[in-house]
């Protein structure tokens, strides 16, 4: 009865820890891809070669591949993963911050997400059925992360009221297409002017 029991045990005892192992290595074999996909598609546009990606990540193109079957599964999974840590910095900001800071901080944030996502625009009109519920997944996350920082610091006194978050996003996306030289300067001194915008009118400034 004991043997039994033994040796019913073994196939727990040995298995289980291997596939923990495996599903560890996949998950930082994951990460370590699209950090180096985020950081080459930054300089080089999203068609960047895979090869250059693999090599910065520390894995062979098939491994990639295997987690990556086309290219564009790697784009839309980089700018998924971008996304998420963009809206996680809005909770973090509220909780460190003033609400007017915080709303300002955020809306710079947001602003280097578009400006150094080299090809997301082309990439987003491109057909690829890999892309087509990128746009929902932006507004999903970024819209509620900027409507609570809005709130915030309407409430504060430190911006106007009645400006809709969409909006909002939409104005700076529109302001970050300039593909000039120029381009990400001159985009981050008009989103000033929008910031300062945003604040005439608010209860403070009427005192």
């Amino acid at each position: 009865m004991a043997e039994a029991k033994k040796g019913a045990e073994a196939p727990h005892d040995t298995t289980i820890p291997g596939k923990k192992r495996v599903r560890a290595d996949a998950q930082r074999n994951e990460d370590a891809v699209l950090e180096a996909a985020k950081e080459i598609f930054a300089i080089s546009g999203v068609d960047a070669p895979v090869r250059e990606i693999a090599a910065k990540a520390g894995v062979g193109v098939g491994t990639l591949y295997r987690r990556f079957p086309k290219r564009s599964d790697l784009v839309a999974a980089v700018f998924r993963r971008e996304v998420d840590a963009c809206t996680a910095e809005a909770s973090v900001l509220s909780a460190t911050k003033t609400p007017g800071d915080a709303l300002i901080l955020w809306l710079r944030r947001y602003t280097a997400f578009l400006t150094t996502k080299r090809g997301l625009a082309s990439a987003l009109h491109s057909g690829d059925p890999a892309f087509d519920a990128l746009p929902a997944y932006f507004q999903a996350n970024f819209e509620p992360a900027l409507e609570a920082l809005l709130n915030a610091a309407v409430s504060a006194g430190e911006i106007r009221s009645g400006i809709a978050p969409f909006d909002l996003l939409r104005a700076i996306g529109n302001l970050s297409v300039a593909a000039d030289a120029d381009g990400a300067d001159h985009t981050r001194r008009m989103v000033d002017l929008l910031i300062d915008g945003l604040r005439f009118g608010s209860a403070r400034d009427g005192k």
